[in-house]
């Protein structure tokens, strides 16, 4: 079974450029990509731009309306994805506590509807 995992932090929060900190978080991050790479279970995943990077789309009475910024401002922001290929809801929630975002924001581990 897929499962996307979206990690949300608050990006204010986040460690500078070329800190220790970083570097720790980075490190975190190479480690849970190397535990599902070798298990087979890593099927995509990336980190994404800032929030500010965003543009916002939604059409109303076929109408097209955008806005600079997220869908919702604010507190945490979506920091990256992965896809992953899982055996059960259990081993979800098993990787998605791995997951470093879990530690400083949080991880949303939603199954994949197969169409």
């Amino acid at each position: 079974m897929r499962y996307l995992f979206l990690l949300y932090a608050d990006e204010s929060a986040f460690p500078a450029p070329g800190s220790p900190e970083l570097q720790t978080q980075l490190d975190a991050y190479g480690a849970f990509y190397e535990l599902v790479s070798g298990s087979g279970a890593f099927q995509a995943g990336d980190p994404v731009q800032p929030s500010s990077s965003a543009t916002t789309v939604s059409v109303r009475a076929g109408q097209r309306s955008t806005s600079e910024g997220p869908a919702k401002p604010g507190g945490e922001q979506i920091i990256g994805f992965y896809v992953l290929e899982v055996g059960s809801d259990a081993e979800a929630v098993e990787l998605a506590a791995k997951i470093p975002a879990a530690a400083h924001g949080r991880v949303e581990a939603r199954p994949i509807l197969v169409m």
